[in-house]
C-alpha cells in the first residue's frame, strides 16, 4: 500500500486535494476529522481536556471547539498542552485506519495532516506532498469562507510552520493559491507521475 502524508497550512487547499485524490481512488484519512472523533462526548481525551483547561470547555457534554481555539492559539504553553493530550488519541485512530485499509485491500491511502512537520511523522511516509499558498490568500479565505476575523485568521497562521518550513521536508509541492480547477489539475499530474500503474 502506498501512504502519502498530505499536509500544508490552513486555509492552502488541503480539502481540495483530498477530494481529488478520493475521486482519484484513494482512501483520504484526514486528521482533522480524526481529531474530533478523538474527543466525542464520553472519550478519554475529552476528560483529559476538561481535567486541563477546564469545564468551561465543556458544553452539554461536547467540546467547545471556538472556546478552545480562543484559548490555545494565542498561547503556545496551552496549545502543546492540548496537542499532548489529543495527539495520541489521532495516532491511534490513524494506526487503526491503516490497518483497515490493509485488510480491505486499499492501493493509496492518503493521510491529511495539517500538523505534519509540527508532529514529527516525516519518516512515516512513501511521499510527502504540500500544499503551499500564500499568507494573503489564506488570511483572505479563512475571512470570506470561515468567517474569523483578520486577528483570528493571523493567530492560526502564526500557530503552524511556514510554507518554506514545510517544503523543506516535502517531496512535491503543489500550489494552492490559485483555483479550485488548477489545483485538482496539479492533483492529476502529480497522481500520474508519481503513482505507480500498478497501485493506482
Amino acid at each position: 500500500m502506498l501512504r502519502i502524508g498530505l499536509t500544508g497550512g490552513i486555509a492552502s487547499g488541503k480539502s481540495t486535494a483530498s477530494e481529488r485524490f478520493a475521486q482519484l481512488g484513494a482512501r483520504v484519512v484526514d486528521h482533522d476529522d480524526l481529531a474530533r472523533q478523538a474527543v466525542q462526548p464520553g472519550s478519554a481525551a475529552l476528560a483529559d481536556i476538561a481535567r486541563e483547561f477546564g469545564d468551561r470547555l465543556i458544553t452539554r457534554g461536547m467540546l467547545d471547539r471556538a472556546a478552545l481555539a480562543d484559548v490555545v492559539f494565542g498561547d503556545p504553553e496551552a496549545r502543546a498542552k492540548l496537542n499532548a493530550i489529543v495527539h495520541p488519541y489521532i495516532f491511534a485512530l490513524a494506526k487503526a485506519a491503516d490497518s483497515q485499509a490493509r485488510h480491505d485491500g486499499v492501493k493509496v491511502m492518503v493521510h491529511a495532516i495539517p500538523l505534519l512537520v509540527e508532529t514529527g511523522l516525516l519518516g512515516s511516509w512513501d511521499t510527502v506532498v504540500t500544499i503551499a499558498a500564500p499568507v494573503g490568500v489564506r488570511t483572505a479565505r479563512l475571512v470570506k469562507e470561515r468567517g474569523l476575523t483578520a486577528e483570528q485568521a493571523q493567530s492560526r497562521l502564526s500557530a503552524q510552520v511556514t510554507d518554506d518550513e514545510r517544503a523543506r521536508w516535502a517531496d512535491v509541492v503543489l500550489d494552492g493559491g490559485g483555483t479550485v480547477a488548477g489545483l485538482r489539475g496539479q492533483v492529476d499530474h502529480f497522481w500520474k507521475d508519481h503513482v505507480p500503474v500498478s497501485v493506482r
